[in-house]
């Protein structure tokens, strides 16, 4: 699937997520880890993973506000819990959502480690939906 991310230069353009599913009721995403995910101690820093889960969590939540004639859905709450350490492979994010409003959204992302399968982090993003971008101007 082509990335949406790089098409201008945004915070998300420059971590190396790939969206790999997007619909209104579950999206995906992976990320090759480097060097540069790292924090001092040599393993993935928790900001990747609340990056990694608001992303995909914000981009099934977009599609599924812009289906009911909204503009969006921007992110309000990220609760990232980081249960195992990785220090190299692929990440793979899937989200799905847990409850949809007129207003808001709360979805559910877990974080697994592409090679072994084994859950990295699990993350519940609350979303509000965006009825137009002028609240943004």
């Amino acid at each position: 699937m082509e990335n949406p991310f790089q098409d201008r230069p945004t915070f998300v353009s420059h971590t190396g997520i790939e969206l790999t599913e997007a619909e209104p009721d579950r999206a995906a995403g992976r990320l090759v880890i480097t060097e540069d995910h790292h924090q001092p101690y040599g393993v993935v820093h928790g900001g990747v993973y609340c990056t990694l889960a608001e992303t995909i969590a914000s981009t099934g939540a977009a599609i599924w506000a812009m289906a009911q004639g909204m503009a969006g859905a921007v992110g309000v709450t990220n609760t990232t819990n980081f249960l195992r350490a990785t220090t190299s492979g692929v990440l793979v994010a899937v989200a799905t959502p847990i409850h949809r409003g007129r207003s808001g959204q709360l979805w559910s992302v877990e974080i697994t480690r592409e090679d072994d399968g084994k859950l990295v982090a699990q993350s519940q993003v609350r979303l509000h939906n965006v009825k137009d971008l002028s609240a943004f101007s």
